[in-house]
């Protein structure tokens, strides 16, 4: 049975991997199963209990070298995109980890569903299974009290039980590369808290009976890796996920009604610090990418002689030692959690987080500036095999490049930065972790400013009465 995928009003017939939306993206994650094979000694490990090579993403680490492990395969999956696969395959797995780690915690409610969730694991681990996910309800109301009372459910929330399974009917948003995975996991949302009837978490195929996934507008405009480099290649699409009474099959639930263990999963288990490394990890390789095309630009346009260029490089460098520090360091204090996973420290990798919300827009400007009206003037790939070749070689040409070669370049720093698809990865960015606002909030709130206080106090205990000032 084929997945129900619906883009531009329109039905997905036969395989999506061969729809003109979806075909470059797909492409761009089987590469990535492909270098797990070229590269086993770094993207994969032998499963202690069976001994069979594992996907590395799906490795829980158990001491700091594991993390380590983890940082360079997510990296060298990162590399293949650039960074810009904000949903490759080790984003979900590490979700899966970490939620399989601390699956005690749904053990409370019925120990059938915390076994339900290790035997996911375990399945996912076997078969190198993808996963997209979705946790955010639609936005009807935005206020932080809002309850849905509506007589018309809009919220997916479960509707009754039976001896299949839950039944779940309404909508969920942004499960990005919906439709395109294996399966799709579904865990609470804020409201959990208040509603027992949004307490609940399940992981079920894409092809399951009444799921829905209805996309975007895709970015990827042209096939043409020219024209559009990276859109043609890496726009995951997002989709808004609806549930028209599904049935979720008991083996499928990992919890059912339970607020309190709705909010303990993201609060008690590692699922944040370890999201956040692999996060980090990736966006390093991205903001390097950054970097190579900034001094690429200055290159080719010659503009390596202006101070005012040198900042702007080096703001992106700054970026670039500030994320690769904190997440250094979040290695080094790294300690096991009471479920015995290394965890690293989330106080530094919160921080590259937050930052990076600001980091990425200035970024995408930087590349607007340097390039400034090179970046309009960018004729497609078909320009340059057409009768008006010659006047684009001579009028396009760069420094120390072609014409071709400049606009390629021009090309990707506008795909980064100004298109569709880069603006995308703007909003994206920016929002990854959720609201930066409430981020802010949070890390103020967890933050231990006790020793600063103490710094302070004590100075201020040995400075009483002691001045150096001599009176004599």
């Amino acid at each position: 049975m084929n997945t129900e995928v619906w883009i531009e009003g329109k039905q997905v017939e036969g395989n999506i991997s061969d729809h003109p939306s979806f075909t470059g993206v797909m492409k761009s994650q089987s590469k990535l199963y492909d270098l797990q094979l070229e590269k086993m000694d770094v993207m994969t490990y032998a499963s202690s209990k069976k001994g069979e090579v594992i996907g590395l993403s799906f490795l829980e680490p158990k001491t700091k070298e594991d993390l380590e492990r983890r940082r360079l395969m997510i990296q060298e999956w990162a590399k293949t995109s650039a960074g810009m696969l904000g949903r490759s395959p080790d984003y979900m797995n590490t979700a899966v980890m970490a939620f399989a780690a601390a699956a005690d915690i749904f053990a409370g409610e019925n120990k059938t569903f915390a076994n339900n969730l290790l035997n996911l694991y375990e399945k996912a681990k076997d078969n190198d299974l993808s996963f997209t996910h979705t946790f955010i309800n639609p936005q009807v109301n935005r206020s932080s009290l809002y309850l849905e009372k509506s007589s018309e459910i809009i919220s997916a929330q479960t509707i009754q039980k039976n001896n299949d399974g839950i039944v779940v009917k309404g909508a969920r948003l942004l499960a990005t590369q919906g439709g395109m995975t294996d399966e799709i996991l579904v865990f609470p949302t804020f409201s959990s808290s208040f509603d027992k009837d949004f307490a609940y978490a399940f992981s079920i195929p894409s092809n399951t009976p009444g799921l829905k996934f209805i996309c975007r507008e895709s970015f990827r405009y042209k096939e043409s890796a020219f024209d559009h480099p990276l859109g043609s290649q890496f726009d995951e699409i997002d989709t808004i996920v609806v549930f028209d009474n599904v049935t979720v099959p008991w083996d499928r639930v990992f919890c059912y009604q339970n607020p309190d263990a709705s909010y303990k999963i993201f609060v008690e288990s590692s699922f944040y610090p370890l999201i956040a490394h692999q996060i980090t990890s990736r966006r390093i390789v991205k903001t390097e990418f950054i970097l190579g095309v900034a001094q690429m630009l200055v290159n080719t346009i010659n503009v390596g002689e202006f101070q005012h260029i040198h900042e702007k490089i080096t703001e992106v460098i700054l970026g670039l030692e500030t994320l690769k520090a904190l997440l250094s360091t979040s290695e080094v204090n790294a300690k096991l959690d009471k479920w015995g996973t290394m965890v690293p420290d989330f106080n530094p990798l919160s921080t590259a987080i937050l930052i990076y919300t600001r980091l990425y827009p200035r970024f995408c400007e930087i590349l607007q500036q340097i390039g400034a009206s090179g970046l309009v003037s960018i004729p497609s790939e078909v320009d340059f095999s057409s009768e008006i070749k010659n006047d684009l070689e001579i009028y396009l040409q760069g420094t120390n490049v072609n014409a071709k070669e400049r606009v390629r370049l021009l090309r990707l720093a506008w795909d980064i930065s100004m298109s569709a698809f880069g603006s995308r990865q703007s909003l994206y960015e920016r929002f990854f972790f959720g609201d930066p606002i409430k981020m802010a909030s949070n890390i103020y709130h967890s933050y231990d400013k006790n020793q600063g206080i103490s710094l302070v106090n004590t100075f201020l205990k040995n400075s009483n009465g002691n001045s150096s000032i001599d009176k004599t």
